[in-house]
């Protein structure tokens, strides 16, 4: 695995992913070409092969955080492509270990009979149970009193009465994470935006800090801009991308060089 580490490599990766050993990643986190939405330099992915090799190369107690949405096809019908990919995932082995939804401040007009399109899945895969959740907390926005009761419903329908002692300052966060998209909000690398489709900076920090740990392998099969790759490399991580675009590599490069980590 060591020739891999800390790398961008141009080519196919389900091809370049049969070279990779066994149980080698601690977390994946990418966001594949889905549904024609975007004209990734013509690249179309094998996904069946992709789920394929992925698996095999998660480590016990990895993780994959695979970020996709639906389009519609020319009935008008949504393709659910993301649940067909879910599904096809946990038939292979893997477990969805939670359905979480990336919510945009920044998005296109929709059609006319439709409500705005804000959010793309962002499911958790694991293998096994994961082997580190360092979950994310965040402030409560009220707390209940000491000695307060509040009722709780039981699986027979009846309720519990349950008093608290203390209110506490902060909790888990939730599994909807509202994030800022758009120029200069997904990211400050004016030159990124060169990608059709990038995710935030902030959604593979989250995930990077929640799923893994320091000197963890963090990988991307898809990396295009490289998003993911730079936040793990400044957040003490390994990294390895690949990409079938030249130009999407060289991006990739790009925005590591623009952290240092190039000389």
């Amino acid at each position: 695995m060591q020739e891999f580490l800390n790398r961008v490599i141009h080519g196919d990766c389900s091809e370049i992913m049969a070279y990779m050993p066994s149980n080698c990643v601690d977390l994946t986190i990418t966001s594949p070409p889905y549904d024609d939405l975007r004209n990734y330099n013509g690249y179309s992915f094998p996904f069946e092969e992709i789920a394929k090799q992925l698996f095999r190369i998660t480590k016990d107690g990895g993780v994959v955080v695979w970020v996709v949405g639906d389009s519609h096809d020319k009935k008008g019908s949504e393709t659910l492509t993301s649940f067909k990919q879910a599904i096809h995932f946990k038939n292979i082995g893997f477990n969805v270990h939670d359905t979480m939804i990336y919510q945009k401040n920044s998005y296109p007009f929709p059609p006319s009979n439709r409500y705005y399109q804000q959010f793309e899945y962002m499911f958790v895969l694991s293998k096994g149970k994961p082997k580190t959740s360092n979950l994310l907390r965040q402030a409560t926005k009220w707390q209940k009193s000491t000695g307060e009761v509040s009722t709780t419903r039981q699986k027979n329908g009846t309720t519990k009465e349950m008093k608290y002692e203390k209110g506490k300052k902060d909790r888990v966060r939730d599994n909807v994470w509202p994030l800022n998209t758009g120029y200069m909000r997904t990211t400050k690398d004016k030159f990124a935006y060169e990608h059709p489709a990038m995710f935030p900076e902030q959604l593979a920090q989250d995930h990077i800090l929640t799923w893994s740990n320091e000197g963890d392998v963090v990988f991307d099969p898809m990396c295009g801009a490289g998003t993911t790759l730079k936040m793990a490399y400044l957040n003490n991580r390994n990294f390895f991308g690949i990409d079938t675009s030249i130009e999407y590599v060289e991006l990739s490069q790009k925005r590591l060089q623009g952290t240092g980590y190039y000389k």
